[in-house]
């Protein structure tokens, strides 16, 4: 070889580590074995966390997004590699998550004859107003991969964050080239319009009862404290839209509570009753507006000020008061400055609006052995600050939803990891990222079928010295969508059982330490034992399905079902 070239592979590797990348989750596949041994050549600089299954490394890599709000990076072989993937690529596209998937693809002189694995992805994942890629393409000529690699970056920072898909003919890999890697690319600020937070501070002074959602990709440190600093100087209640608690200080005075699956209803009803909204960064989508009746499309009856990194969402679902791009960082610093009066009308509304707060975290009283409001005090009691909460998709994930007060951002650190699109199995595989790229304790809230979407990771921490905590809730049964069954077509239970293993010897098979509970009282030491030890962790809960929800029971559900149907 040429000692000024060398192989297009290769030069993705040096590609990526120019960009200021660490880690990368993957499968091998023999369609990039020439990326695979440019990692080999820049091991000293990039590691390549070998998983288990495509879905749970385009996981990991989507909680690498969130965590560090640079784009998280997976790479995949072509066909099944990249319809497992798939989910990884949903999820980041629906939680607004920076994240570039590599996709192995047949060589070129094979294309467009259904070759071995073929897939056309752009088609398959190429960008949608429902929500797929931003964008989608394919590198046919190796002198142009540190433009396609340095778009696909900014591209996933830029506007409202999110996935790129990057498709790497196996032939083009092979070939030589003697191009060199671009700069470091960073996320481009959108500043707020002056005008427009002339009218926004305008509609504050004529506001009686406003109050502020905030929520959404983009989120940093330093955003979340001039968001915090921007209700503080007005006074204003803040509520967090669905699974990003930690955008604002859930210990703050002012804080309202999440605005999400389990809603309280106190808090709906402040929402509905508003008449100035102010949403700082989420979609606004179908949870954190109650399936869109909290606020009703496509003209809210409260006024509404929808701030977001996209100009193509601003008016996309809701016609909005007042429309403001800008992102996260930009527009919170923006905020901060602006001048608010010595007194305000609504100092009682947003003191009631916290008192609502904390009275729902005043538990029902629920049967059985196990009193999970007691369990996530016991995490709330234990858990550095910073430690990161992960979870997937079901009933089990509102008990820390509910119960659990993130600092979060506010004090430095990101400590949300959940999948907005509501994708079972994300839970294990992001904590075990999370716990790997930051060193700090990860926990993961999983339900037993959530828990068997990705189970299998535990060997990818095992493998690459990953310590996560997951406390797993088993009932037995697919508990949300049977909760649901009750609720339509009552004692009529199919397809939701769950014959499940022997999850403590699953954990121990893999490498971690397991532990089954019974008993509330059992909980404490067992999470104690799992801070201290230096070694994965699972907590199995043996939960009544009985419990199926944070305020009320299975049979309770069946019951006023029953009396509804007559």
């Amino acid at each position: 070889m040429n000692p000024s070239t060398q192989l297009a592979g290769h030069l993705i590797v040096e590609c990526l580590v120019a960009q200021g990348v660490s880690h990368v989750f993957g499968v091998p596949g023999e369609s990039y074995l020439a990326v695979l041994d440019g990692f080999h050549q820049y091991r000293d600089k990039i590691r390549f966390v070998i998983n288990r299954q495509e879905g749970g490394a385009a996981y990991m890599a989507e909680a690498a997004g969130k965590l560090s709000n640079r784009p998280g990076v997976c790479f995949v072989t072509r066909g099944p590699g990249a319809t497992n993937a798939s989910i990884g690529v949903h999820t980041a596209f629906q939680d607004s998550t920076p994240m570039v998937l590599f996709v192995g693809d047949v060589a070129s002189d094979q294309r467009d004859r259904e070759a071995f694995q073929e897939v056309d992805y752009g088609v398959f994942l190429g960008p949608s107003t429902k929500g797929m890629a931003k964008r989608v393409e394919r590198i046919d000529d190796p002198d142009r991969i540190p433009e396609y690699v340095s778009r696909a970056f900014a591209t996933a920072m830029n506007g409202r964050p999110g996935p790129v898909v990057l498709v790497l003919p196996e032939d083009m890999l092979t070939k030589e080239t003697a191009a060199r890697p671009l700069p470091r690319v960073e996320a481009v600020e959108a500043w707020s319009d002056p005008g427009a937070l002339r009218t926004l501070r305008e509609m504050l002074l004529a506001a009686k009862k406003p109050f502020v959602i905030a929520g959404g990709g983009g989120w940093t440190p330093q955003a979340a404290q001039a968001l915090q600093r921007f209700a503080e100087n007005w006074k204003l209640p803040v509520g967090n839209a669905f699974r990003f608690q930690d955008c604002f200080d859930n210990h703050h005075p002012q804080y309202a509570g999440d605005v999400g699956i389990g809603i309280n209803p106190k808090l709906a009803a402040r929402v509905k009753d508003s008449d100035l909204i102010l949403a700082i960064g989420p979609r606004l989508g179908e949870m954190t507006t109650g399936g869109y009746t909290l606020l009703k499309p496509p003209k809210a009856q409260q006024k509404l000020v929808h701030i977001h990194a996209s100009a193509e969402e601003l008016h996309r679902v809701y016609q909005a008061d007042l429309a403001i791009n800008a992102t996260m960082n930009a527009a919170a610093r923006s905020l901060e400055v602006l001048s608010a009066p010595p007194e305000l009308p609504w100092a009682d509304w947003t003191a009631a609006a916290n008192a609502d707060y904390q009275g729902n975290l005043v538990p029902q009283k629920l049967p059985g052995d196990i009193d999970m409001p007691a369990i996530v005090a016991l995490l709330q009691k234990h858990l550095p600050e910073d430690a990161v909460l992960t979870n997937g998709a079901g009933n089990f994930a509102s008990w820390t939803h509910r119960f659990f007060k993130h600092h979060g951002l506010a004090k430095g650190h990101k400590t949300q990891l959940a999948p907005t699109n509501g994708a079972m199995g994300y839970g294990v595989p992001a904590g075990i990222a999370a716990n790997l790229l930051t060193g700090r304790i990860a926990l993961t809230m999983a339900g037993d079928g959530d828990f068997l979407m990705n189970g299998q990771e535990l060997a990818t921490a095992a493998q690459h010295g990953a310590r996560s905590i997951i406390v797993l809730l088993n009932n037995g049964t697919y508990g949300t969508i049977r909760m649901h069954q009750e609720r339509e077509y009552p004692k009529r239970v199919h397809g939701t059982a769950l014959a499940n293993p022997d999850f403590v010897g699953l954990a121990k098979a893999y490498g971690y330490h397991g532990q089954r509970i019974t008993k509330t009282a059992e909980f404490e030491p067992a999470l104690l034992a799992a801070i201290e030890r230096q070694q994965g962790t699972l907590i199995e809960v043996m939960l009544d399905a009985e419990v199926i929800t944070t305020r009320g029971t299975l049979s309770g559900i069946t019951e006023a079902a029953l009396k509804k149907k007559g």
